[in-house]
């Protein structure tokens, strides 16, 4: 009898400890939230590095190809039916390269808006079924940032490569065509900026996604413990009942 409440004892003890030792272990393997928001940051310049190849070799990339505002096809069929089609390659051509241009310049930029960025959120960016949460919180927090330090930037970068005097002649000729509702507008530094700033943001956006399903995309310790932990904890979170 005495044997078995020993028994008995001993083998409520392993329980508790084995609980116990559970909890310790998910308590270690669980990131904190400065370990969160450090590798959210890894992830979205991974994003921005992809960005900056991309730009950085342009051609035949269509993310980076520049297109005409407002109805960009339209206004471009117009032109070459006009016989415009020289100047429409030149003007494409060289804003395309000073958009390129303006992304390795302003690389500084835009690596200085993820370190500064503050990611008071993490588990709720990191714990979604949102493959884009942090490039959707990382856009909201620093696109006007963005746009007011690049803004400058492309506008050197335009003249340098003489596609503002070559997008007036564009305009000219557009504009006094008969029945032409919007006009272009003859500066297109905002433009290119807005433009520029999107496509950074659809590459930071499609790494984001990658890193989130696919292990082989988590470069860093800090990816690979982050994101590991949340694809488990959502497949948790997918498995118990609803109420």
């Amino acid at each position: 009898m005495k044997k078995a409440f020993i028994a008995t004892l001993l083998s409520v003890s392993v329980v508790l400890i084995s609980c116990e030792g559970l909890k310790q272990i998910a308590s270690i393997l669980a990131p904190s939230e400065f370990e969160m928001a450090t590798g959210l940051k890894d992830a979205l310049s991974q994003g921005l590095f992809k960005g900056f190849d991309a730009f950085a070799e342009p051609t035949g990339n269509p993310l980076v190809r520049f297109a005409f505002p407002g109805d960009a096809a339209k206004i471009e069929k117009t032109l070459r039916d006009l016989g415009m089609d020289k100047m429409v390659d030149q003007v494409t051509g060289k804003f395309t390269r000073a958009m390129s241009s303006a992304v390795v310049a302003a690389k500084p930029i835009f690596l200085n808006s993820v370190k500064n960025m503050s990611i008071k959120d993490a588990a709720g960016i990191l714990l979604t079924d949102n493959n884009h949460a942090a490039t959707d919180y990382f856009k909201t927090a620093m696109s006007p940032e963005l746009m007011t330090a690049f803004r400058p930037i492309v506008d050197s970068t335009i003249k340098l490569e003489g596609a503002n005097k070559d997008w007036s002649s564009v305009v000219n000729v557009y504009n006094k065509i008969p029945f032409i509702n919007k006009p272009l507008e003859p500066s297109l530094t905002d433009f290119i900026a807005a433009r520029a700033i999107d496509a950074m943001f659809v590459s930071v956006a499609n790494e984001e996604e990658n890193i989130r399903t696919k292990l082989e995309f988590r470069k860093t310790d800090m990816m690979k413990k982050v994101f590991g932990y949340a694809e488990e904890e959502m497949k948790r979170r997918a498995q118990q009942p609803k109420q």
